[in-house]
């Protein structure tokens, strides 16, 4: 569940940042300033939004890290509470084996 949660928010940060960069493209094409001004404040928008998709990839990283980190450690706990089932199973079936061998040597003594 808080995977969909990562995915979500990531999807969300995503979406943030390529609505602001499209607002930042349409206000400074419709902004009245020359064309050096305006190529200008966009190669420094671009730079600004790139920095920002970084961090926000860096942080999405992390968290796909973490979640596969908790994945893989949940799953080394089940294959432990596995191993440990395994092993009480071994155990019981082992213990029947040799009750019905003693049972048994019991009945073919008794009709002897």
């Amino acid at each position: 569940m808080n995977g969909n949660k990562s995915i979500a928010s990531g999807t969300f940060l995503t979406g943030v940042l390529m609505g602001g960069l499209a607002g930042a493209a349409v206000a400074l094409f419709l902004a009245p300033q020359s064309g050096q001004e305006t190529r200008q404040q966009i190669r420094q928008k671009g730079i600004e939004l790139r920095g920002q998709a970084e961090d926000t990839l860096n942080e999405a990283y992390a968290r796909v890290e973490a979640v596969a980190a908790d994945m893989r450690r949940r799953a080394a706990d089940f294959q432990a509470q596995g191993q440990v089932i395994l092993e009480e199973g071994q155990r019981q079936l082992a213990q029947a084996v040799q009750e019905t061998k003693k049972a048994a040597a019991v009945a073919a003594s008794q009709e002897s």
